[in-house]
């Protein structure tokens, strides 16, 4: 099957499940070797064949929503976005936090895969910045459609090219050598949870200071289910509270709710004067 092929079917069935083709063309392969394998398993010959099982077998979107999951994750991804956090993000959250006596400066990982981002920002704050703020704490949820990736994610071991943008202190400071994988140490693993969660049927029930929403949410869903999305998002920020998007994305409207960062355009602050609308 040409290349053709797998375009105008993607065109037809991703908006069947509130994607869009665009965010899919730069790893369109990946899903169309997964349809290949799924074609056969049914021993259909060919994508007109699939549509038509589709067509008549409604759990089978479910399957095909299932191919159109990617992972691609690592320490420190998009360094510039992660210099700002750690230069000024974190540290004027964890001062305003601590201004109005909170012990917890909370974040939200969200399509986290197997733990690379969620992690990042830990060892950034203990690292760096818990002994300037010594009666605050991190606390760091990380959620993901896919259970397998979490596993994962718990388990706290990696590869060294899953880390090679991540600064060698940070390394240094973070992991074990152990043979060919990089061990996340104890200490690093406390106060980050991973859940089972699709964005799209739910959200965790606390609010957070920093939403990490990359490379997910504003590239392959729709744009309706992207403006229904970032309106919860939105409500799910603190006052003064961080939303983090990824390198390619853009907000799907104007939000007078958040402002961008002067340093880093993917950085989003909530505007506080939104306290008594928002919650």
């Amino acid at each position: 099957m040409s290349r053709s092929n797998y375009v105008e079917f993607l065109t037809w069935a991703l908006p069947k499940l509130s994607m869009r083709y665009k965010g899919f063309r730069k790893v369109k392969r990946q899903v169309c070797r997964r349809i290949d394998q799924r074609m056969r398993t049914l021993d259909l010959s060919g994508l007109d064949e699939y549509k038509e099982y589709l067509i008549s077998n409604n759990d089978e979107w479910h399957t095909l929503d299932q191919f159109c999951r990617i992972h691609i994750s690592r320490f420190f991804r998009d360094r510039h976005v992660f210099k700002t956090i750690m230069s000024s993000i974190l540290p004027e959250l964890g001062q305003t936090v601590k201004e109005e006596k909170g012990k917890i400066l909370s974040v939200w990982s969200l399509g986290c895969a197997s733990g690379e981002e969620a992690y990042t920002f830990k060892i950034i704050w203990d690292a760096l910045l818990q002994d300037k703020f010594p009666g605050l704490s991190i606390k760091i949820l990380g959620t993901d459609i896919d259970e397998h990736m979490l596993v994962r994610a718990r388990s706290g071991k990696y590869k060294k090219s899953s880390l090679k943008e991540l600064p060698d202190n940070l390394i240094e400071y973070g992991f074990e050598i152990s043979g060919e994988n990089h061990l996340l140490k104890d200490n690093v693993k406390k106060n980050i949870e991973f859940l089972n969660q699709d964005v799209r049927e739910e959200m965790p029930q606390i609010f957070f200071n920093i939403i990490a929403c990359r490379n997910l949410v504003f590239t392959y869903y729709d744009l309706n289910l992207q403006k229904e999305l970032v309106q919860r998002l939105i409500k799910k920020l603190t006052p003064g509270g961080i939303l983090i998007l990824g390198k390619n994305e853009s907000l799907p409207g104007d939000y007078p709710e958040l402002v961008q960062n002067n340093q880093c355009k993917l950085v989003y602050h909530k505007v506080r004067t939104y306290l008594k609308k928002t919650y």
